[in-house]
């Protein structure tokens, strides 16, 4: 095994070390609102959901070269509201495309020509050809070192008919494969090869059951 120092001597290495190892991770494709009113999109990788009581996602957007909050962290601190839109592998150019750093207040869905659609419960928009987004509202950012953390409640969850089964009010997870990234810089992965496996049960006695 080869040991790493990350608060040492390969701290400079930590962020592509973690990312390449810590994988696949989910793309939470960000969209808020600019002081103008114009849509801000952005995706980040590093995030998550936390917890469901509250339902609890998490993003770390990152800073600037020069230290200065990204355009998704200002304006989630600014409105408090933001939406986290999920990829599929046929969004994944243009999502892609909207990692680009620009000046504040471009709208990367006006450049892109990305059609919006309107949230039922917060102001920021979702993107319409998303096959799912989360309607959040901000809980708080919180400062850890230089890591930025936005923490937000779902308050409405948007998905496509079809990746949805309401009798049993579960994701179809054998229709819906967003697409994950892997290791940096350029890498990524799809989701369609799945396989089960299922969660063994014991009784009190510590024997498996069932």
């Amino acid at each position: 095994m080869t040991e790493l120092d990350l608060l040492g001597e390969h701290a400079d290495r930590a962020y592509p070390i973690l990312a390449g190892l810590v994988t696949p991770r989910p793309i939470a494709w960000v969209t808020t609102l600019n002081e103008d009113g114009s849509v801000n999109a952005a995706p980040f990788s590093f995030f998550n959901v936390f917890g469901d009581d509250p339902p609890l996602v998490i993003f770390a957007p990152g800073d600037r070269d020069d230290g200065s909050p990204k355009d998704t962290a200002r304006n989630c601190e600014r409105t408090g509201e933001f939406v986290v839109n999920l990829v599929d592998e046929s969004l994944a150019e243009v999502m892609n495309r909207t990692s680009a750093t620009v000046p504040y207040g471009v709208s990367e869905t006006e450049r892109e020509k990305l059609e919006t659609a309107a949230s039922s419960s917060i102001s920021p928009p979702r993107i319409a050809a998303a096959p799912a987004a989360l309607e959040c509202k901000l809980h708080s950012i919180q400062l850890i070192g230089t890591n930025r953390l936005v923490l937000g409640i779902v308050h409405r969850v948007q998905v496509r008919n079809e990746f949805f089964d309401p009798a049993t009010l579960r994701v179809r997870g054998d229709l819906f494969h967003p697409v994950g990234r892997m290791s940096v810089p350029n890498w990524y992965c799809r989701t369609g090869d799945l396989f089960e496996m299922v969660r063994p049960k014991y009784d009190e006695t510590g024997s498996e059951s069932g």
